[in-house]
């Protein structure tokens, strides 16, 4: 089986302490087994290595059977095995002799003294060690400002290095917050004030409302009560009585 001619999708074999068992290594890029998948037909690829092939073919690599990619499956134990393997820094070369398994190799690499790391200063393209950046940015001719290096996160000239206080700037940081949250509590004191006031006013006038409708509905009521208490008959004789006066 040759190589596959494009990027390989396998761990490089110089990345690990000790050859890697036969067994590990992916046919199609001959590196070593980077998230498995079996074939229907049992051989086993890299993911990225198998479904380049079957981009263009669509059979096995080994065997040339048929393959369908809805019955490929990902062979989790394997890839456990293999993230315990032993394997060198990728830094090795640059002096790192640190060990750790695949699994681990990231978490080292973010941590790794010899990791090339670029200057955050804008303006400066030098790529440094981690280990030697901080050295490289006391001396940075494109720092113009950065950070104190006791932590308390002031952004500083290089001039103002001499007279920074950290103590100082803290206090001075604090008192600004502290005046900032008295207004703040002031002007939500002003704000509940005006609230109760109106909240008043409402209950007040709801109360008079209130008074003013049962005023109205006891005279109405009282109304309705006269109004039965007349006979039909006396309101008649009433209303004769007025025009036999008036007859006269």
């Amino acid at each position: 089986m040759l190589a596959w001619p494009f990027q390989s999708g396998g761990y490089d074999l110089n990345l690990f302490t000790s050859p890697p068992d036969s067994n590990f290594l992916c046919s199609v890029c001959h590196g070593v087994l980077k998230r498995p998948m079996r074939l229907p037909c049992s051989h086993i690829f890299c993911k990225k290595c198998i479904l380049r092939w079957l981009a263009r073919q669509k059979t096995c690599p080994c065997c040339r059977k048929e393959v369908k990619r809805k019955k490929m499956v990902h062979v989790n134990k394997l890839r456990k095995t293999i993230g315990h393997l032993e394997v060198k820094c990728k830094n090795a070369e640059a002096g790192c002799l640190v060990t750790c398994p695949l699994a681990h190799r990231k978490g080292h690499q973010n941590s790794c003294p010899f990791e090339l790391m670029a200057c955050p200063n804008a303006g400066c393209m030098v790529q440094i060690p981690r280990g030697a950046l901080a050295e490289h940015l006391q001396h940075c001719q494109h720092g113009t400002q950065q950070r104190c290096a006791l932590g308390c996160g002031a952004t500083l000239d290089p001039t103002e290095h001499v007279t920074h206080n950290c103590h100082c700037e803290l206090r001075e940081a604090w008192g600004q917050r502290q005046d900032r949250s008295q207004t703040l509590v002031l002007c939500l004191l002003q704000h509940v004030r005006k609230v109760h006031h109106t909240t008043s006013l409402i209950c007040r006038q709801l109360a008079q409302l209130g008074n003013f409708l049962e005023n109205d509905a006891l005279l109405l009521s009282a109304q309705q009560e006269d109004a039965e208490a007349t006979p039909e008959g006396s309101i008649g004789a009433e209303v004769w009585g007025v025009q036999d006066q008036s007859t006269l």
